[in-house]
């Protein structure tokens, strides 16, 4: 597989073009593809880092990274999707590192909040995601809220 391109942008800065491949694409997985139908434009996206990752011209992966203190008190990765012709190839694990690498950069010092659909617990956890909620359910799926903790912080 070849690796991807990821570009980091805000919503300002992105092209209508931009913006029509990822909410084609979100809404294409999180809405269609899971049968769940919910609003999924939000004002989170305002307030966002856009992450889009292209393989031989194709959106293959996609994530945003919400501004601390709009969804949760630290900043938040949400909307993570690897789109169908790229599954199974490894880039979602590919694609978290480079969301978690880019929102250290982005907010030092801060813990990574997400809250993870319950079936994806053991990949969250291998990437340094802890789970610190009981179940819930969110637009009808089981989630879980989940915290990568800053390097410097421990475990209490």
């Amino acid at each position: 597989m070849n690796q991807p391109t990821y570009r980091w942008a805000r919503l300002q800065d992105l092209t209508g073009l931009d913006v029509h491949e990822i909410l084609q694409a979100r809404e294409s997985v999180f809405v269609v593809e899971q049968n769940c139908p919910y609003q999924d434009a939000d004002d989170a996206d305002l307030y966002a880092w856009h992450m889009t990752g292209h393989i031989n011209g194709k959106l293959a992966c996609y994530v945003r990274v919400v501004d601390p203190g709009k969804k949760y008190p630290e900043p938040s990765i949400g909307r993570v999707l690897t789109t169908p012709a790229f599954r199974g190839t490894g880039l979602g694990i590919a694609m978290m590192l480079e969301a978690i690498q880019q929102t250290h950069h982005l907010f030092p010092g801060h813990s990574i909040c997400l809250s993870a659909q319950a079936h994806l617990h053991r990949f969250y956890s291998s990437l340094g995601f802890e789970q610190c909620s009981e179940e819930y359910l969110e637009d009808g799926i089981p989630h879980i809220l989940m915290r990568r903790r800053w390097p410097q912080q421990t475990s209490t």
